[in-house]
């Protein structure tokens, strides 16, 4: 860390100083104060440079994999339009909007909107039958209302083959999977964020002026603090953010499980890039059976009066199953899952080793078993032993007063983020949905213009009935999305928001 060197190289004068130790000193009270501002600035310069270094990788790794999916979802969506005219003729072109919704409602999905994907898929699937029945029975009036008899027996048919039900249950799980990754990302980013902007506490502000400051003041400048001495301040001081540690390893841990499922049991390189092969084999399907599942139709639902606009000639021209071909990206997947696999590992002990890596690179602290080193008093050993992680062990800390009883609420928040994020991921990894009902707009919902870009971001929708509801977690108010975690640790998210309110209320009983 740079120094200021606005202090004499000697001890000129005796002064009472209300930090340092009593004596002759270099310093002034007013130069006193005007470096306990500077430390308390630098420490959290500090915080910060550590906590962008977190949420660089964790950002890249949300892009990455959002580049990778999104560019999934594109290549199937073209390839459809590439070659459904040709294929399908009228079939295709008189229904073109038909596709388009549904590939715009899985954006929309997978960018966070409260949309029940699997209502989706099979209001995709009635629309285009709808459409295809009228099509291929072009001599025939079909109204409305005869329509909805079709559909009502379209079950009993199977007009599309097992495509609809097979592509349900593997594009929903993959879709769950791959949004609830995406948002881990963000939401650890945006907590790590919010945590390292914490401001430095009075007591914490005279501690590190101390450790920093003082030997300066005692005409030592070029000593160096002693390491010990340097991480029972700084654990003194980040107390709070190192109580982050279990449900932080929890998140990376449930983050890389969800990883194991994107490239494993859900794969998202199969399911996704092959949507337009499905519905293309889909159509298929219903061409080859036409004659079959019209006459069960008219059987159930009678015959309709022959149109005198006359029919189409134009699925005659295409019949047959059409072969389409899918790139494989799944190397590309392979190589994004190991490399956030790694990444993921090694932040997972962040928070408790942070006070090291501030004492070793950012003080630039003695080695531990000098005796030459500044240790808050004058140069020599520091004796007191090196304090544990988080708040309950900061009783005794010899260097900070820490009132373990007033835990800081806006990490006690962040806190609640990762378990809420956690427990979603838990649910995605075993292929529940998660409806996200809370009032912000965009996937990670940070505010923070780093965690989710803009135009990743997609607008809520209205969330449509379903016969299998979502499970439902509130969120907490604040800038930060929640995401998904370990199925063992799975709680409903109105307990833990009960939780919380327990937490804060039990802080007012001991104030």
């Amino acid at each position: 860390m740079l120094r200021s060197s606005g202090v004499k190289s000697f001890p000129f004068q005796r002064e009472h100083l209300r930090i340092c130790p009593q004596g002759y000193t270099c310093c002034t009270s007013e130069m006193e104060e005007n470096f306990a501002n500077k430390s308390r600035s630098e420490f959290e310069a500090m915080m910060k440079e550590a906590g962008r270094s977190v949420q660089t990788i964790l950002t890249a790794q949300y892009r990455s994999f959002d580049n990778y999916f999104q560019d999934l979802l594109n290549k199937s969506e073209k390839a459809l339009y590439d070659t459904f005219p040709s294929l399908y003729g009228e079939l295709y072109t008189q229904n073109t909007k038909v596709f388009k919704d549904l590939y715009s409602e899985l954006r929309r999905y997978y960018r966070g909107s409260n949309i029940n994907l699997e209502e989706a898929l099979n209001e995709f699937w009635t629309r285009l039958l709808e459409r295809l029945f009228k099509l291929m029975n072009a001599q025939y009036h079909i109204t409305d209302e005869y329509l909805d008899c079709m559909v009502k027996h379209a079950e009993q048919h199977k007009p599309f083959g097992e495509v609809p039900r097979d592509l349900k249950v593997k594009a929903t799980r993959a879709f769950i999977v791959a949004r609830s990754y995406a948002q881990g990302f963000l939401v650890g980013s945006d907590v790590v964020k919010k945590v390292s902007q914490v401001s430095l506490s009075h007591e914490c502000t005279r501690a590190v002026m101390k450790l920093m400051y003082c030997p300066h003041c005692r005409g030592m400048a070029s000593v160096k603090p002693c390491s010990n001495y340097c991480l029972n301040v700084v654990k003194g001081c980040l107390a709070n953010q190192a109580d982050l540690n279990t449900e932080w390893k929890y998140l990376m841990d449930a983050l890389v499980a969800v990883a194991d499922r994107i490239d494993g049991p859900y794969n998202v390189d199969t399911v996704i890039g092959t949507i337009h092969m499905r519905i293309s084999e889909a159509i298929s399907n219903l061409q080859e059976n036409k004659d079959s599942i019209t006459a069960k139709v008219f059987q159930g639902c009678g015959n309709p009066k022959i149109s005198t606009k006359g029919s189409s000639s134009e699925d005659k021209k295409r019949r047959g199953k059409v072969t389409l071909e899918a790139k494989s990206s799944a190397v590309a997947l392979e190589m994004l899952v190991l490399d956030a696999k790694g990444n993921l590992t090694a932040l997972k002990s962040y928070w408790v080793t942070l006070p090291g890596v501030l004492c070793s690179k950012k003080v630039m602290a003695s080695a531990a078993a000098d005796d030459k080193c500044w240790n808050g008093m004058t140069k020599g050993s520091y004796l007191p032993e090196v304090m544990g992680d988080g708040l309950a062990n900061q009783i005794n800390n010899p260097e900070v007063e820490v009132d373990i009883t007033k835990p800081d609420m806006t990490i006690r928040q962040q806190i609640m983020q990762l378990k809420i994020m956690t427990n979603r991921l838990g649910n995605a990894n075993m292929g529940n949905d998660v409806d996200f009902q809370d009032a912000s707009d965009d996937m990670s919902g940070s505010g923070s213009g780093d965690s989710c870009p803009d135009d990743v971001c997609g607008k809520r929708l209205s969330k449509s009935p379903s016969t299998r509801q979502p499970e439902t977690h509130a969120i907490p108010k604040q800038s930060g999305h929640g995401v998904i975690g370990a199925s063992s640790r799975s709680l409903p998210s109105a307990f833990l928001l009960f939780l919380l309110g327990a937490s804060i209320a039990v802080q007012h009983l001991w104030r």
